[in-house]
């Protein structure tokens, strides 16, 4: 299918995305390995007839899930913008899913125009596996976690702050401050979840982050010498990340919201509000 109209007619066509990370590495395109970026842009290719990049709010590493993932391109192409997702959709396989699509102004951007971007990581505490989560968990049951000593852990984080002692080698971030809207930790039977959102995240922030608040769980770190190691930006004391299948981008935040049509779907979607793109 090759569908391209007059290169005048430009259009940009934002995208609401969710994905299982399982067999991908990460959501940017790289050699030698298949990206969820790649796999969006080859199958716009095959409809356009011509390569084209897909843009996101943000990257998210091998193996971690979005259940609202934002991405935007520009097309020259017949097919109506809000029609994407559903002709996208018959090209991608099972693990990718667009579940909205529409035009948006020629200078929105689906990772500058973002205000706040939310995360998710589940950890799961029975003693016995279950199958059916353990794609969408850390099983961690070695120990009994305190998620209320967990939860204080995260509150001095709250307000703008450098969080240098939670990025990984290798970012192209020119600094390390972002601003923490919301911090949280609760448990749900067997389930441990913590969830923060942020204006953005570091390269492998949240799974250094829930690495170190494991041990605070467990009476391992207090809450004042975990504070103490982040504010001090002591790097080197924080070893150990989270594994990846716990991690899930949970919603992504505009203040002017572009699918703003699933505002008034919100029962059935589980959106947070008519300004963040969330399906969870």
């Amino acid at each position: 299918m090759i569908l391209s109209a007059d290169s005048d007619s430009v259009r940009r066509v934002a995208l609401a995305i969710q994905y299982l990370g399982t067999h991908y590495y990460g959501w940017q395109r790289q050699p030698n390995h298949t990206s969820v970026q790649q796999t969006i842009e080859e199958a716009i290719a095959k409809i356009c007839g011509k390569p084209t990049v897909v843009h996101s709010a943000g990257r998210t590493d091998t193996g971690v899930h979005a259940a609202a993932q934002v991405a935007h391109f520009d097309t020259s192409s017949v097919i109506p913008p809000q029609k994407w997702a559903k002709v996208l959709n018959s090209y991608l396989p099972e693990d990718i899913l667009i579940f909205g699509s529409t035009e948006v102004a020629s200078d929105w951007h689906a990772r500058f125009s973002a205000t706040w971007r939310r995360y998710r990581y589940t950890i799961y505490t029975a003693p016995i596996p279950n199958l059916f989560v353990r794609q969408f968990s850390w099983h961690y049951y070695h120990e009994r976690l305190n998620e209320g000593l967990i939860h204080q852990a995260l509150q001095p984080m709250l307000g703008e702050q450098d969080m240098a002692a939670f990025q990984r080698a290798g970012s192209s971030r020119p600094h390390s401050r972002l601003e923490v809207q919301e911090a949280l930790c609760w448990r749900d039977g067997d389930f441990v979840h913590v969830e923060v959102q942020a204006s953005g995240f570091l390269y492998g922030m949240i799974r250094l982050l829930v690495g170190q608040l494991i041990d605070v769980g467990r009476s391992r770190l207090s809450v004042e010498a975990f504070t103490s190691r982040w504010q001090e930006k002591r790097r080197i004391e924080v070893k150990y990340a989270a594994p990846p299948q716990g991690l899930c981008l949970l919603a992504i935040g505009y203040a002017d919201n572009p699918f703003a049509e699933f505002a008034s779907r919100k029962q059935t979607l589980g959106l947070t509000n008519d300004r963040a793109i969330s399906l969870i």
